[in-house]
């Protein structure tokens, strides 16, 4: 049975291109080539596809030995490498969300435990109308490059919105209620601010997905 590496060597044979021309094409360094020829390594997805199309053979071709059987050692690798992939993903979203809420957990303990009445206006400044933002954004600008959730990502300016809204409501909402022992409403615009920041940084890193795409 064939090995992805020899298929590649006989479809690069077969087109009639030598490794540096085959590897210039693909944007690799011939090493690589070479590599992905002798087994030392295996070739992304990506590149097979481009190698199928720069070598004008088809993917079920090139991914099957002659009596039609998949590749085993290759097919393995690529459910390795896709398990690989999704972990780190997974690992990713989850430092993200938790450095978010650090960053906001952090802002309201500030409020309660270091900041005085003569220190609002500086807090509200720096804190409300500066870092959370700042967060927000380069948060949403990540989750777009790397298109974490997809099209759900989208679902992540509002929640920003909400979040900056409770951060007020948390903090001087609730300070002005336990003064005068009145309840007060959350104010709906503060969820405005945030979420368009947010769109912002999610269009921003969506771009920059989709142009590395096209590299």
């Amino acid at each position: 049975m064939m090995d992805i590496g020899a298929k590649l060597r006989e479809a690069r044979l077969a087109a009639q291109l030598t490794q540096e021309q085959a590897a210039e094409d693909l944007g690799i360094s011939r090493q690589t080539m070479s590599n992905w020829e002798n087994g030392k390594t295996y070739p992304d997805i990506v590149s097979v596809i481009k190698m199928s199309d720069l070598y004008a053979i088809s993917l079920d071709c090139l991914l099957k030995d002659p009596q039609k059987a998949a590749l085993p050692d290759y097919i393995n690798y690529l459910k390795e490498s896709t398990n690989t992939s999704n972990s780190r993903s997974r690992l990713s979203k989850i430092i993200l969300v938790a450095m978010y809420l650090g960053i906001w957990s952090f802002a309201l303990i500030v409020f309660w435990c270091f900041i005085s009445g003569s220190d609002a206006m500086g807090y509200s400044l720096v804190v409300l109308w500066f870092i959370l933002p700042m967060a927000t954004l380069v948060i949403s600008l990540l989750i777009g490059k790397n298109d974490f959730w997809r099209q759900r990502k989208w679902l992540a300016a509002p929640v920003f919105g909400v979040m900056h809204m409770l951060a007020e409501y948390l903090t001087f909402s609730t300070a002005n209620m336990l003064a005068f022992d009145k309840i007060n409403a959350p104010q709906l615009w503060m969820l405005l601010p945030c979420a368009a920041v947010s769109a912002l940084g999610l269009w921003i890193g969506t771009v920059v997905n989709r142009k590395n795409a096209e590299k």
